[in-house]
Order: C-alpha cells, then sequence, then structure tokens
C-alpha cells in the first residue's frame, strides 16, 4: 500500500490480549541472527540497544547479549508485562514509538522487527537518527514468524477468521482492506538514511504443535482476542476442529522461509 493512501489509525487495542499468544505461538528468532548483526556491526558488548515495537522481547533478548545495555519499548502494556517477567534484567518501558526519544538518550542500534509499518514513518525515521551514536546503524528485521509453508492450511484458517470478522482485515478499532503499509525504503530515504545493506537468514522445516498454532492464530493483529470478544472461546473451539481436521496428529510441518536483517545507517 503506498503511503499516500494509507487511513489507518492506531489505537491501543491493537494487540490487547495477544501477549501470552504472542510468546507461545510464535516461532523464535533464529540464533543465527545475532552473529550476523554482531559481524555486520562490529559489535563488541559495548554501546547500548534500542528495540522498538519490542512485543514480548523475542528479538530484543536475543541482541541484548551483544550490549552492554538493553531497552525494549512498545505501545501495548501487555507486551511490557510480559517481557519484564521473562527478562527482568532487561529495561523495558511502555511507549509508542512516536513518543521518542522520552530520554533514552543514545544507542549504537535500534532495531524494528515486524513493527515500523505500525507506526508514524516519517516521525520515527527522523526521531531516529538523532538517537544514534557516532557510527550507529538501525535495524529492520522481517520474516514470518507465526506459521508458513502450507497455504491450503492457513488459507483455511483465514476463511474461518472472515467469518467471523467480515472480510476486511481488522487490525485494532479499524480495517486495512489492502494490508500494512509498503514504501518503507522511500520513507528512509526521505528522512535521510543511506543504504541499505541486506542479509538473508534462512531457516528450516520445524513442527509446531495444536496448541503453538491456535497461539500463534491468537497473536496476529487481525485475531487476537479482543476482536473475537465474547465469541473467543467458540472461534478457539472452531479452529481446533478446523486445524484438527487437515491434520488429525496435531503436528503441524512449517517451512517459514528466511528472515532479512536489513541495516541502514545515517
Amino acid at each position: 500500500m503506498n503511503s499516500t493512501t494509507w487511513s489507518w489509525t492506531w489505537d491501543e487495542t491493537l494487540y490487547a490480549g495477544a501477549a501470552p499468544h504472542y510468546a507461545a505461538g510464535r516461532m523464535p528468532y533464529p540464533a543465527a541472527l545475532a552473529g550476523t548483526v554482531r559481524d555486520e556491526l562490529g559489535l563488541d558488548g559495548t554501546g547500548r540497544l534500542l528495540d522498538v515495537g519490542c512485543g514480548p522481547g523475542s528479538l530484543t533478548t536475543l541482541l541484548a547479549p551483544l550490549f552492554a545495555e538493553a531497552i525494549g519499548v512498545d505501545a501495548d502494556p501487555g507486551m511490557i508485562e510480559l517481557a519484564r517477567d521473562r527478562a527482568p534484567g532487561i529495561d523495558w518501558r511502555c511507549l509508542r514509538a512516536e513518543e521518542l526519544p522520552a530520554g533514552l538518550g543514545r544507542f549504537r542500534l535500534v532495531t524494528f522487527a515486524q513493527s515500523f509499518h505500525w507506526m508514524d514513518q516519517p516521525l520515527v525515521a527522523r526521531a531516529m537518527r538523532g538517537m544514534l551514536e557516532p557510527g550507529g546503524a538501525w535495524l529492520h528485521v522481517g520474516g514470518n514468524t507465526h506459521g508458513g509453508g502450507d497455504d491450503a492450511l492457513w488459507a483455511a484458517i483465514d476463511g474461518l477468521v472472515r467469518s467471523y470478522l467480515g472480510a476486511a482485515r481488522r487490525a485494532g478499532r479499524g480495517v486495512l482492506p489492502t494490508g500494512t503499509r509498503a514504501g518503507e525504503e522511500d520513507v528512509m530515504r526521505a528522512a535521510g538514511w543511506s543504504g541499505p545493506v541486506r542479509h538473508e537468514i534462512r531457516r528450516e522445516a520445524a513442527t509446531r504443535t495444536l496448541d503453538q498454532v491456535v497461539s500463534a492464530v491468537f497473536s496476529l493483529s487481525s485475531s487476537t482476542p479482543h476482536l473475537l470478544g465474547p465469541r473467543a472461546a467458540d472461534f478457539e473451539r472452531d479452529l481446533r476442529e478446523l486445524l484438527l481436521g487437515l491434520v488429525p496428529d496435531g503436528r503441524f510441518t512449517v517451512r517459514p522461509g528466511s528472515i532479512e536483517v536489513v541495516v541502514w545507517r545515517p
């Protein structure tokens, strides 16, 4: 979607109730990602990391050992509460990206993992330049963490979601009839960033349990528990019945594809 046609407005219900499902249902980032970032940026355990839109801390906790200090920020209080429980040694803040710099200081690296498309991109891209120390960088991480590899399975899941929530993709109190926003590279260059340098990290096929796939569905902004409201239990019953009808042993082979690491510098 071209940014000029973007009409969706963020609201605080975007991931309401999704945090425990995000932690249980999303696949972890591959360990090789940390090595790729370390080598690309010459990290040596010093400096500070800022992970923006950190969710329950999946990327933050992977990269934090490469730095002297790490801060994760997310707009959803449930995500931050869960992140604090899982990794109390990291500084977690409930903030929108648009509120930055928020007195947090300067950083060697700022990261965005599947989060930048929800933000006021020009505003955030400009703000991040002022939050980097000399030689610092921006890292965008993209890729499928909720599943993949079985188009028929996910088409069936999407059909069930539409039967409960309607044909237009839901997101918080709004809808995304043509998907999430594109045009990130144009935004970055307009804000004065150079690059990018790209790395592709391959992932192997994995087996997911029935419970993990159910949580993956509830972790999506288009099918959070909040959106389903009092029908969430009925939806989960129908979802489990659907999944077991397609894969009776409840063991789902997932081929999630690669993770893309994109590095920008001011």
